[in-house]
């Protein structure tokens, strides 16, 4: 089981991106997924996630900028970011909260996808 995240890249301040992550393996159902980003020199943070039930919650930085989105029959979850700044620069990664074929409860942290908004 694991995720595998894309989308990353560069884009000047004011423009847009769109994150995308796919959970892959023995997977029943999902119960969260979401996206955290990790700038150089700084603590990981969660910038976004989703439940099954559609929940989200955002971080302040993101809320009116960022949209997160999912397809769980996909098991995809996607960021959208727009009016994007120099400070958003960071590693992005998806995590995800899955049951197993078996019914055991699983967190998953995918690889990071890079973002960098140049000013």
């Amino acid at each position: 089981v694991q995720l595998q995240a894309s989308g990353g890249g560069l884009v000047q301040a004011g423009g847009s991106l769109r994150l995308s992550c796919a959970a892959s393996g023995s997977i029943s159902s999902i119960s969260s997924m979401g996206w955290y980003r990790q700038a150089p020199g700084k603590e990981r943070e969660l910038v976004a996630r989703i439940t099954s039930g559609g929940s989200t919650n955002y971080a302040h930085s993101a809320k009116g900028r960022f949209t997160i989105s999912r397809d769980f029959a996909k098991k995809s979850v996607y960021l959208q970011m727009d009016s994007l700044k120099p400070e958003d620069t960071a590693v992005y990664f998806c995590d995800a909260v899955v049951f197993t074929d078996g019914g055991t409860p699983v967190a998953l942290l995918g690889q990071g996808t890079l973002v960098t908004v140049s000013s």
